[in-house]
């Protein structure tokens, strides 16, 4: 009997809201898994009043569990940054606050080129500089359940991100890799 052995990679993405980042990453192709939390705050096991209301210094962040067989980290940086504003700071869409930073929280010591690299990449295409915090992930903690696939579960519920991006990401493919 033939087991296969996905190799699976993980890397952590804030990008204001996280109902409607969540939606977007789990449609696109290669992208195994997604959870919303809670993520490099100064507190433990926040809720969600705490962090919109307490200076938890958590950021609202997608946990992204990829097949890096299928799709690369900077194909998911790519489509990632679609979806956000990269100059605007502490604020997407009509949300504003702390917990609604851009951030790329990474476990990975060999993603931090792949980081680093697309940013520069995405900071040609603007004239304000890049306010995508950049760090290892320090902590994360799993949203309450109600914000688990929230979309899914209200789908007139409020989200910063149009609906043709969730369409444009679910038919994302990435080309770098050989398709199956």
């Amino acid at each position: 009997m033939h087991q296969e052995n996905v190799l699976k990679k993980v890397i952590y993405l804030a990008g204001g809201c996280f109902w409607g980042t969540e939606k977007y990453l789990s449609g696109i192709k290669g992208i195994i898994k997604t959870d919303v939390g809670y993520a490099n705050g100064n507190t433990e096991n926040p809720t969600y009043e705490e962090v919109c209301h307490n200076n938890t210094g958590h950021a609202e962040t997608v946990r992204v569990v990829y097949d890096p067989e299928i799709i690369s980290l900077s194909f998911i940086l790519s489509l990632y940054y679609d979806v956000i504003n990269p100059t605007s700071v502490n604020k997407q869409g009509a949300d504003s606050g702390t917990q609604y930073r851009t951030g790329i929280y990474y476990v990975d010591d060999t993603d931090i080129e792949v980081i680093k690299n697309s940013i520069a990449e995405l900071q040609k295409q603007y004239d304000k500089p890049i306010a995508i915090e950049v760090l290892p992930l320090n902590n994360y903690y799993l949203a309450e359940e109600y914000h688990q696939k929230y979309l899914d579960k209200n789908p007139n519920g409020y989200c910063h991100i149009g609906r043709d991006k969730f369409e444009k990401a679910a038919s994302a493919v990435d080309f770098s890799k050989n398709s199956h």
